[in-house]
């Protein structure tokens, strides 16, 4: 009998440790990397928040894909953005935060420590939780998307609208986003072609009467992209006009840049049973803060900016979020 007791006493310490092995409890944790998570890293850091940052499936986030950026503080010749984010990144680690490959795949915010499983096998327990996870552009799912990834395809055309100055570009979508998108890029273009699917927009009225009187702004009704040409960079587009009718043809374009304005998907999918989103699935939070409607729980960057989306407007939003989580944890904790 003796023996099974300290069997069984054997086997409870086995579970315990194990228990012990697959939970940890932090201060502050970041879910997900890129200016807003990394400037929150360095802020919680400083303010001796010893956060735990998982970078997710896209360390560094959207700039990751991006060649240059000549539009952050800082860099007066330009960066490209992987190694900008590496800049971010080791500037966290310098003041102690630790920084950690691996995804979040499920939350419960219904407890106190706030609980979020990673790669779903470790349990984090969380005082102050800041979601940074960003969004991703919406793409036509075209192989030459990839292919001229950084090279000719772009999703954000105040990103990148710099370097086709004087040139022809494409925009692809018929709502408010494109509209401004095309209207941005007629400022900087010689061309730029709007693609429409349809045979109208669902941008505002005023957005489609600023397009319209836009004289560099063609927009090409009931067009949709085949393909993309070219050797090593885009220089055209081949389209298809009227797909589906009797009147079907194949138009090719000569462009050198193709920019995307479909939409973003906010990667807050994991966080929707607990926070509030739009209808999009933006993140909400109270107004001039990084706070959720969930105490303790904070979001910063492109998951809950649907507006402005650049890498300085998150970055600074990452600094909100740390800044306000140090000051409940402060109130609640210390």
């Amino acid at each position: 009998m003796e023996f099974f007791d300290k069997l069984d006493l054997n086997n409870d310490t086995q579970a315990e440790n194990k228990m012990s092995e697959n939970t940890e409890h932090v201060k502050c944790l970041i879910i997900g990397s890129g200016p807003a998570g990394y400037t929150a890293a360095i802020y919680a850091s400083r303010a001796n928040m010893t956060p735990v940052m998982y970078e997710g499936l896209q360390p560094g986030g959207q700039l990751t894909t991006t060649t240059e950026v000549e539009n952050f503080p800082g860099y007066p010749e330009g960066v490209t953005g992987p190694v900008m984010m590496e800049d971010l990144k080791k500037q966290a680690q310098r003041f102690g935060a630790d920084i950690r490959w691996g995804l979040a795949t499920a939350v419960d915010f219904s407890t106190m420590p706030r609980k979020v499983t990673i790669d779903g096998n470790k349990t984090i327990e969380a005082d102050t939780v800041i979601i940074a996870t960003g969004a991703t552009a919406k793409y036509l799912g075209l192989e030459d998307e990839q292919k001229y990834a950084g090279s000719g395809v772009s999703a954000c055309a105040t990103c990148d609208g710099f370097f086709y100055r004087g040139k022809d570009v494409a925009v692809v979508g018929g709502g408010d986003t494109a509209a401004e998108e095309a209207l941005y890029l007629a400022g900087l273009c010689n061309k730029v072609y709007l693609i429409v699917r349809r045979n109208e927009m669902r941008a505002s009225k005023v957005m489609q009467e600023r397009v319209f009187k836009t004289e560099n702004i063609e927009v090409l009704w009931e067009h949709q992209t085949k393909g993309l040409t070219g050797e090593g960079v885009v220089e055209g587009a081949v389209l298809y006009k009227k797909k589906g009718t009797p009147e079907e043809e194949e138009v090719t374009i000569k462009i050198d840049g193709f920019f995307l304005a479909i939409g973003h998907k906010p990667n807050s999918d994991i966080f929707a049973e607990y926070i509030d989103v739009d209808e999009v699935g933006y993140i909400n939070t109270v107004a001039g803060t990084a706070q959720t409607n969930v105490e303790g729980v904070f979001a910063c960057g492109d998951v809950q900016d649907s507006h402005y989306r650049q890498a300085v407007t998150a970055a600074g939003s990452g600094c909100m979020a740390a800044i306000d989580a140090e000051r409940y944890w402060s109130e609640k904790f210390a």
